[in-house]
């Protein structure tokens, strides 16, 4: 988008707000505003006795709108759009935090749905994980959008932005980009080249397509990110021994037993989710024989008692669930609860371990929201870890990490690129249209008056598709050259800047004003999705 034309959104957001607003105050029976999640103003439906007191109301709307637009526009057009990405993670905040923060999968639709309702966002998307809750958006004003989306973030947790602020990273462009691209590669795991990460982003994207969420901007980088995603685990090796949040956690139980009765402990699983069958999955190559576990169902445990041959799985219902955790020496939880199954009343109750398996129950939480209550730990024969603590097992390759995340810098750098350019191509899509409507309809006038001198009589249908296919080729050579000069998807040596002094002086040239007919379409999209 061009500078003027991506700032016009925020111009229109504006004027839907002023709209908004003098609807409300011309009308005495106006409903109460409604503020919803997000800061969204709703408004119900204005009733009013008269036609002539409606169109009064609403003539009054359109000035107030316009004069606010007035006011806006000109500082908008200035400024061009920013893809930032505004959130927290396992690097700067800790988990009672994020678990605040965190949005459950099937409520993605709905906090995006939020976030473009702000006035300065036009695009978003949502990246909530056990080690991250990451918001990644299209924003029309830096500053005014990040505050919104800020405001929006403590609206929803209960934190106060200041202490939110404190933990929180804000990114803009191609950091922003890279960054996202980092994280779809594993590099910003807790647990460098993870798997799990790849397929959470996928997921955004699956389920933006479902919802129809996503922008265009924001779906192409996330696609993007995959593609880097996949390339740096294809042409490097940092997937190579790398180990996912599960199978750290089985490290970590392992490494707090005794060594000699690792194998004989008692484990217990509760939750049958992805990541539960992948803590079961990394007990067999432990060498694990037995594990009880815990669900709400009996299906999920079953498709993976069928799948994994190697151990014995004992299924136990929810209802079961402290009987089951007072036979185990482990707990592992992995749980969707927003409620915490474990407190410190819950492990008091519990019996003691055996002097043989160290004494103390160990409870492993890699839950977000978390299963287990910190509290627990205060209990003298009780231990819990959760997902921070994770940070002890893979620290100890820390310089094999680093050594294969600068490998993977060169393809991210690659894909960043391409991606920008993409970016950067859009920038002349409205003066390619204008201009070649612009010719197609000289062309079209031009050539009736041909056609109608030589008259209908005098041709037949090979000589007037003869005389329509030299009228559009000549057309299509003479703007071939101008066209050539739009190009800015990386493919030549030509800058940005150059593309973009070229597209200024065609939109004089030839009058296309694309700014202002982009700033229309803009306006009026935005209007009706405020009024929807």
């Amino acid at each position: 988008m061009m500078a003027g034309a991506t700032s016009a959104t925020a111009a229109a957001g504006a004027f839907a707000a002023a709209a908004a607003g003098a609807k409300a105050r011309g009308s005495a029976s106006a409903c109460p505003r409604v503020v919803a999640a997000g800061g969204r103003r709703r408004c119900g439906v204005v009733r009013c006795d008269a036609g002539g007191d409606a169109q009064a109301v609403a003539k009054a709307a359109s000035i107030a709108a316009l004069e606010q637009f007035k006011i806006s526009a000109d500082r908008y057009m200035k400024e061009r759009s920013s893809i930032a990405v505004i959130g927290l993670s396992v690097h700067t905040a800790p988990v009672e935090m994020r678990e605040k923060l965190a949005v459950a999968e099937e409520l993605w639709p709905r906090a995006i749905a939020e976030l473009t309702g702000l006035n300065h966002i036009e695009e978003a998307a949502v990246l909530s994980t056990c080690n991250r809750m990451e918001i990644y958006v299209m924003a029309l004003s830096w500053n005014r959008g990040i505050r919104e989306v800020v405001d929006w973030m403590s609206k929803k947790s209960g934190i106060p932005a200041s202490e939110l602020r404190e933990h929180l990273f804000m990114l803009r462009d191609s950091d922003a980009t890279r960054h996202l691209f980092e994280v779809s590669a594993g590099l910003d795991s807790l647990v460098l080249g993870e798997g799990q990460i790849l397929a959470q982003v996928k997921q955004v994207v699956r389920n933006g397509q479902n919802s129809g969420g996503l922008g265009k901007n924001i779906d192409r980088m996330f696609k993007d990110a995959i593609t880097a995603g996949k390339r740096v685990r294809c042409e490097t090796n940092i997937s190579a021994g790398a180990v996912s949040v599960s199978s750290a956690a089985v490290e970590l139980a392992l490494m707090k037993l005794p060594r000699s009765e690792c194998l004989s402990a008692r484990m217990l699983l509760i939750g049958a989710g992805k990541m539960g069958k992948l803590v079961v999955k990394h007990l067999i190559a432990k060498g694990c024989t037995k594990v009880v576990v815990v669900n709400r169902s009996v299906e999920r445990v079953d498709a993976i008692r069928e799948e994994m041959k190697d151990i014995e799985i004992v299924y136990r219902p929810l209802t079961e669930m402290y009987e089951a955790a007072a036979e185990a020496d482990v707990v592992f939880t992995s749980t969707a609860s927003e409620s915490l199954l474990f407190t410190k009343e819950h492990a008091g109750e519990l019996p003691p371990i055996s002097l043989a398996m160290g004494g103390v129950r160990l409870f492993v939480d890699i839950s977000v929201p978390r299963n287990v209550g910190a509290c627990v730990s205060e209990v003298d024969h009780a231990r819990v870890y959760n997902v921070d603590d994770l940070k002890e097992v893979v620290e100890a390759n820390k310089e094999d990490r680093l050594r294969k995340a600068l490998e993977a810098q060169t393809i991210i750098t690659q894909e960043l690129k391409r991606f920008e350019a993409w970016r950067d191509s859009l920038e002349t899509v409205p003066t390619i249209k204008k201009l070649r409507s612009y010719a197609d309809r000289i062309r079209a006038s031009e050539l009736e008056k041909c056609l109608t001198k030589i008259g209908e009589d005098n041709l037949n249908k090979k000589m007037r598709r003869s005389i329509e296919e030299l009228s559009t080729g000549i057309v299509n050579k003479l703007l071939h050259g101008p066209l050539q000069h739009l190009r800015c998807d990386g493919s030549d040596s030509r800058t940005l800047d150059e593309t973009l002094e070229n597209m200024h002086a065609l939109n004089r040239m030839f009058s296309l004003d694309t700014e202002k007919a982009v700033l229309e379409q803009k306006i009026k999209a935005k209007v009706e999705k405020t009024q929807s």
